[in-house]
């Protein structure tokens, strides 16, 4: 597009009502499904992973947003609806994009509430077949989008970001 034009209509977008602009951006962007899934870890390293009845391989819980929800409170809600695991949430989530299927998860570390009640999960879901814990050395076959998480979960814990900056846990 020549830049004369393209800055004539960015000028007639500027003039146009907030609402509306809005909308003529949401109907020119990609529509996403936006999961919130989580790496959970008990005290001795373990994993909790899931075998879902539709799926093969192993992978980690969660699920996708209701409209309008948080992501931090879609995490807990589905790993209590499918492994009954009452979860605290560890710093902010890694995101993954996979604009191929327009997904987005929001992958979050967590630890189980309870470190005795962790023994205890289990499939509270009829989507859910198995659940187990697994030593990071040892893990079963896993979905594509689990390697994914981890490996989102594994740059974003990293001392340095892509700048070279090192994030400070002590912002003021």
């Amino acid at each position: 597009m020549p830049d004369g034009l393209h800055r004539a209509l960015l000028t007639l977008f500027k003039r146009l009502p907030v609402p509306l602009r809005r909308v003529l951006v949401r109907l020119g962007s990609p529509w996403y499904t936006v999961g919130a899934i989580c790496l959970i870890e008990r005290a001795d390293g373990r994993i909790l992973l899931v075998r879902q009845v539709y799926r093969a391989r192993w992978g980690v819980p969660g699920g996708l947003l209701a409209r309008r929800e948080d992501a931090a409170a879609a995490a807990r809600r589905e790993i209590l609806e499918e492994v009954g695991l009452h979860i605290e949430l560890r710093g902010e989530p890694a995101p993954v994009v996979e604009p191929k299927t327009h997904r987005l998860d929001l992958v979050f570390r967590a630890r189980p509430v309870d470190e005795h009640a962790a023994d205890l999960a289990r499939p509270t879901s009829p989507e859910i077949s198995e659940v187990g814990w697994f030593s990071p050395d040892a893990l079963p076959e896993l979905q594509v989008e689990t390697v994914q998480a981890l490996m989102a979960l594994a740059r974003s814990s990293s001392p340095t970001t892509s700048t070279g900056l090192t994030p400070s846990s002590d912002r003021r």
